[in-house]
Parts: structure tokens; sequence; C-alpha cells
């Protein structure tokens, strides 16, 4: 037999702290999370347009540096998720080009075809990118050669220069304890409403038998 007297005990006890507080608390705690997990966002944001602006200046030694620092942050926060990496675009283009270069010192029956290509390519394009790379090698396969300029041009692969970190799921910082606090009030809130409702449930039950 169910002793009604406890049951009621543990009812009221339960009550003391109400729901609607507990939710109070709980929407403060989202929103502070969700104030830190994007700061740390923020964060890798800025230091990636670091990376990006350092490999467009061609400084070898800082872009080391500011990879450094982005694999650092990544790597210790939460919610600094890279996608698809960093692109060292400007450093690729860099490589792509020297090999361009130097392959164009070979002999040509029809002349310096590099130089041809440049004129037709370089008035299209204000600087070096991908897309004047493809018009310059596009521009050397309509001249054949006897020493087979584009086959000889050994373009590096672009995801050599793909930087990717991983970040932790859960890392504690700010953020990672503040969807702690989350969780912890979540699972106060589901505790208390499933407690409430097995005592309410036992207590129907009691007066049946009666």
């Amino acid at each position: 037999m169910i002793d009604k007297r406890r049951v009621r005990k543990k009812i009221k006890d339960l009550q003391r702290i109400k729901t609607w507080q507990l939710l109070v608390l709980f929407i403060l705690a989202v929103f502070i999370a969700a104030t830190f997990l994007r700061l740390n966002n923020i964060g890798m944001v800025e230091r990636r347009a670091a990376v990006i602006a350092a490999d467009k200046a061609g400084n070898e030694a800082v872009i080391i540096q500011r990879l450094y620092d982005l694999q650092q942050y990544v790597s210790a926060h939460m919610n600094t998720d890279l996608g698809k990496g960093v692109y060292l675009e400007s450093t690729y283009q860099r490589v792509s080009q020297a090999a361009i270069n130097t392959a164009s010192n070979d002999q040509n029956p029809n002349g310096n075809i590099y130089k041809k290509a440049q004129e037709v390519c370089a008035p299209r394009f204000s600087s070096y990118s991908t897309a004047y790379l493809l018009c310059t090698t596009s521009e050397l396969a309509k001249y054949p050669s006897s020493s087979n300029l584009v086959g000889t041009v050994k373009l590096p692969s672009s995801s050599v220069y793909v930087r990717d970190y991983e970040s932790p799921l859960w890392s504690p910082d700010f953020a990672g304890w503040s969807v702690v606090v989350c969780v912890v009030l979540g699972l106060m809130i589901l505790a208390r409403l499933l407690s409430l409702a097995i005592l309410k449930l036992m207590l129907r039950r009691h007066y049946r038998s009666v």
C-alpha cells in the first residue's frame, strides 16, 4: 500500500521550485551559451581572415604564424569549424605561375608562346588568379611544341594548399560550461515534470485501490 502522506510530501517538495522559474533560468542560460558560441565563431572568422590576408601579402613567415594561430584557436574552442577549410589561393597561384614561367623557358618553334599567351590573357585579368592560369594554359595548348610545353607544366594540386583543423565538440571555455549549464537545467526540468507526473499517478492508483 502506498503511503499517501509520503507521496504528497514529495509532491510539495518538488513544487517548492516552480517550473516557470527553471524555465526562466534555462532561457537565460541558452541566451548566454548562444552568445559565447557566437563569440567563438567570430574569433575563428577573424583568424581565418588574417590567414587569407597574409596569403595575399605573400610573406611565408607571416602565413605560417597566422596558420598556427588559427590552428591553436580552432583546436581549443567549440563551434569553430572551418567548413571546407581555408584555401591558400594566392600561394597556389604564385607556385603555379612559377611552374609556368619555368616551363616557358624551353625552346619552341613557334617563338615565345608564353608571351603570346600572356598577351591574350593579361588584358582580361587585373592580377594572377585561377582563371588567369586556366586562360594561360588554354592558350599554350593552341601551339604545338616539340618540347611539349603544356605537358611539362606540372601545376600543383590545389588540395595541397587547403588547411583544415578539427574543432572539438566541447571545450572547457565559457561557451562549453554555459552549454553544460543548459543541459543540466534542461534535465532538471524534465526530471521534475516526470517526477510530478509519476507521483500524481501513484496517488490516483491509491485512491482507486481504496
